[in-house]
């Protein structure tokens, strides 16, 4: 299919194709290998790394419900150095490009994380604002418009790649959320994180998961983020990965038409591992078959 086009570019940064994994539901890209050849994803986001070592939550922290899945796994992962030890080189072995989720409970733990980051061989970071910021009581970062300019700001600091922000959809207007984090430095944006949600077994009379509320992600809240991408993408001019519920190339392709320049899967790795290889052939199909030379041509079309 060597006469249409499906590299994108974000922040200089060239993809063979618009499709990466969400964060946290891919792993570092072992987990998958056997099932995906990792060289045709245009790239691979990783699960989220802090500077340190986390254990992350209690058990249960998993739990299946109509329409998707909740999580309260909380950012479970080896720290930075084990990352850019093992997980780095073995990414390195492929010929896709690689995006590092940071996260952290303080600035502080961001910035430390970001410059350890920023010796390793990766393409781009994303930022997890949907963090809880134990200095100011819990309140997650993302939520509050000049709490994410401040810890965008701060961490860009110490960034030696572009910066992508990752907003969370738990807000009252994430155009406003959006403003600030490029305010703030972002060089593009990921959206959405997931739902707040729970669920109850109501004959053990208490909720499923351990931390009784989790985030909410499937294919029920694809609506929800479509809207939020177009929003966002009539709002700020800076790139934008979208995710929230894809399944197949077709929700793929709602979401840059509705302005994404690349698309994130994540639940749905779980239902079907071979889902991100299945897109990246499905938006090709799509392009064949309705003669669009070029994926930029259909992006952000909506009016």
């Amino acid at each position: 299919m060597s006469n249409i086009k499906t590299s994108v570019a974000i922040c200089g940064v060239e993809m063979k194709n618009p499709v990466t994994t969400a964060s946290g539901t891919f792993g570092s890209g072992r987990e998958y290998a056997d099932f995906v050849d990792l060289n045709k994803l245009g790239a691979v986001t990783v699960k989220g790394v802090a500077d340190k070592p986390w254990n992350g939550n209690n058990s249960p922290r998993i739990a299946e419900v109509y329409g998707g899945m909740l999580n309260s796994v909380g950012l479970q992962n080896p720290g930075a150095d084990y990352f850019i030890e093992n997980d780095v080189p073995f990414l390195r072995q492929f010929n896709t490009k690689i995006i590092v989720n940071i996260c952290g409970h303080s600035i502080e733990e961001y910035c430390r994380a970001a410059e350890r980051l920023s010796e390793a061989d990766v393409d781009l970071f994303e930022l997890n604002i949907s963090c809880p910021n134990v200095s100011e009581g819990g309140i997650t970062f993302g939520t509050v418009p000049a709490m994410a300019e401040k810890v965008v700001k701060e961490v860009k600091k110490y960034c030696k790649k572009p910066l992508i922000v990752k907003l969370t959809p738990n807000v009252t207007d994430i155009t406003e959320i959006a403003r600030a984090a490029v305010s703030g430095g972002a060089d593009a944006l990921s959206l959405i994180n997931t739902l707040l949600g729970m669920k109850i077994d109501i004959n053990k009379r208490k909720p499923v998961l351990y931390n009784k509320v989790g985030g909410f992600s499937g294919p029920a809240i694809k609506p929800v983020a479509v809207r939020m991408v177009y929003q966002v993408s009539k709002a700020v001019d800076v790139p934008i990965i979208g995710m929230g519920g894809i399944c197949d190339y077709k929700d793929a392709i709602e979401f840059i038409m509705a302005g994404a320049t690349m698309v994130a899967v994540g639940t749905a790795n779980f239902m079907n591992p071979f889902a991100t290889a299945e897109i990246v052939d499905g938006i090709e199909s799509f392009m064949v078959e309705n003669g669009i030379k070029d994926i930029s041509d259909i992006r952000g079309i909506i009016d």
